[in-house]
């Protein structure tokens, strides 16, 4: 999944942010460490990520959940070749990367490794995945929806669950615009549907159905202050996607659906130009 955050030099972090990571990152419990050792991150939300990630591999439902992931992302990567005329000859950018050097949440570099032109956008420092992906081409730190690159600069444009992580509606349709800005042939942007019954950032059932205020003061209430921001979590609907192309005026577009036992999971927004 992607992420936005705030860079932050590790030489100017708090007392207390240096304790957090040294009780905290270890190869035996993250990873990434040597992310860390590469430069920005943002501590509030580079805490609550690995408490998450921490917590989540205690749970006897991990390695279930883990499964699943990866063949919904193999089952979406599946669908970009289909809709995007896709070859490893083409260059691709994908917008908001993770600094993660696991299969479930870089599917799509895994299965790209013969591509020697991607491109990887973010703003966390993703240059750890250079160590594993020899093919990536570039790594860069920037803002999703400003992303001072040139206009057409990649012929497909790709990003896996970043969309929900912007902010507000009208950031998500900055988002895409500037997606449609920097692509010469076509996007593909997956996004879980707000209408599935359970929200698979915070794992809890139907109360995302709610009006978004109340969605978020509950999630307050039970203590999860992360994904209760709009700023970190805003999930969107087939209707919230058509109306972000009606305002932009994008007329070749479509819209599909993956399902997960019988019922739409997620939804994919291909947009041809």
């Amino acid at each position: 999944m992607g992420h936005l955050a705030t860079e932050r030099p590790l030489n100017i972090m708090s007392k207390k942010e240096n304790k957090f990571i040294k009780k905290r990152f270890n190869k035996n419990t993250y990873k990434d460490v040597d992310y860390f050792l590469l430069g920005a991150w943002n501590f509030k939300k580079e805490k609550h990520r690995i408490e998450t990630y921490s917590e989540a591999k205690k749970s006897f439902l991990y390695e279930i959940f883990q499964k699943i992931t990866l063949n919904a992302r193999n089952e979406f990567f599946n669908l970009f070749l289909v809709n995007n005329n896709y070859s490893k000859y083409k260059s691709v950018i994908d917008i908001g990367s993770t600094p993660s050097i696991e299969k479930e949440q870089n599917t799509f570099l895994e299965n790209t490794k013969d591509n020697q032109n991607v491109t990887c956008l973010s703003n966390q420092d993703c240059r750890i995945l250079q160590k594993k992906y020899k093919n990536i081409k570039n790594v860069i730190i920037g803002d999703a929806k400003n992303t001072m690159l040139e206009k057409d600069s990649f012929e497909i444009v790709h990003s896996n669950a970043t969309i929900e992580h912007v902010g507000s509606f009208e950031n998500q349709v900055s988002f895409v615009k500037e997606m449609l800005r920097i692509s010469k042939e076509s996007i593909f942007i997956q996004t879980p549907n707000r209408l599935y019954p359970i929200d698979f950032h915070t794992i809890l059932p139907f109360i995302h159905w709610l009006p978004k205020k109340i969605h978020r003061k509950i999630l307050k209430f039970l203590k999860k202050d992360f994904f209760s921001k709009e700023e970190n979590l805003n999930l969107l609907t087939t209707k919230e996607l058509k109306k972000i192309c009606e305002i932009l005026n994008i007329k070749k577009y479509k819209i599909l659906k993956h399902k997960l036992f019988y019922l739409t999971s997620n939804l994919i927004l291909v947009i041809y130009k």
